[in-house]
């Protein structure tokens, strides 16, 4: 964890209730996971970067649809991508994003 990330939580904790814009911007993060299309994008990308064609192939979806999930996504920071010449690359952000899908996965398997 990102030694600000620590920091926010502590003063969190500390003070009590959140900011409200803070509890907004959380409650907007699980908004995006309210989506079985881009929990599937996000499943599929636990397994290592993919180019759109590949994900929408393992998902079941068109390369139109899997495109649009993916700027949500990219918005909420939860993807990320990179050109690869003609190729572009999507991956998840960070270690945050497959900790979360784990721990969901885990949390509804108990």
């Amino acid at each position: 964890m990102a030694h600000e990330e620590i920091d926010c939580m502590v003063q969190s904790l500390e003070e009590g209730m959140p900011d409200e814009e803070i509890l907004y911007d959380l409650a907007d993060l699980f908004k995006v996971f309210s989506d079985t299309t881009r929990i599937k994008i996000l499943y599929s990308l636990m397994g290592g970067e993919q180019r759109v064609a590949d994900i929408a192939e393992a998902i079941g979806a068109t390369q139109s649809a899997v495109s649009h999930q993916l700027r949500i996504l990219k918005t909420a920071r939860l993807v990320k991508f990179q050109r690869d010449g003609k190729n572009v690359l999507y991956s998840l952000a960070d270690d945050h994003v497959y900790t979360m899908l784990a721990q969901g996965m885990s949390h509804i398997c108990e």
